[in-house]
């Protein structure tokens, strides 16, 4: 099995690979996932330029749940970042699961932008 230290090695180059041929443009900007033990993170990225256009977390002031590594916390966090992007008028986005298996929080997050208006 893999020690914590090489399993994230394999996933930054797995999200290396991904990345390549996957850009964030003004029209259809990047929407990123990070997720740590504790926490999940998304933003939403403009790569051309690049810049963060949006971004939300379940270290949020306005977060409402008290936990943030979880599935539940996901699902929040991917209505946050689809309520702050139709704000701005971003309704498109290439997903960029960040090297993580499409399971789990990463899907939980992407399943509750999509439900929240963002088209992937």
């Amino acid at each position: 099995m893999f020690t914590p230290i090489a399993r994230n090695k394999v996933r930054k180059r797995v999200h290396e690979r991904i990345r390549k041929g996957l850009a964030g443009t003004d029209e259809r900007p990047r929407l990123n996932v990070f997720r740590s033990l504790q926490h999940v993170y998304a933003q939403v990225v403009d790569d051309t330029r690049g810049s963060t256009l949006v971004a939300a977390s379940s270290l949020d002031k306005d977060f409402p749940l008290p936990g943030g590594g979880n599935v539940a916390a996901a699902r929040e966090v991917g209505k946050l970042i689809a309520q702050r992007s139709l704000e701005k008028g971003i309704r498109q986005v290439a997903f960029d699961r960040g090297g993580y298996r499409y399971h789990g929080r990463v899907k939980a997050l992407a399943d509750a932008a999509r439900e929240a208006g963002l088209q992937f």
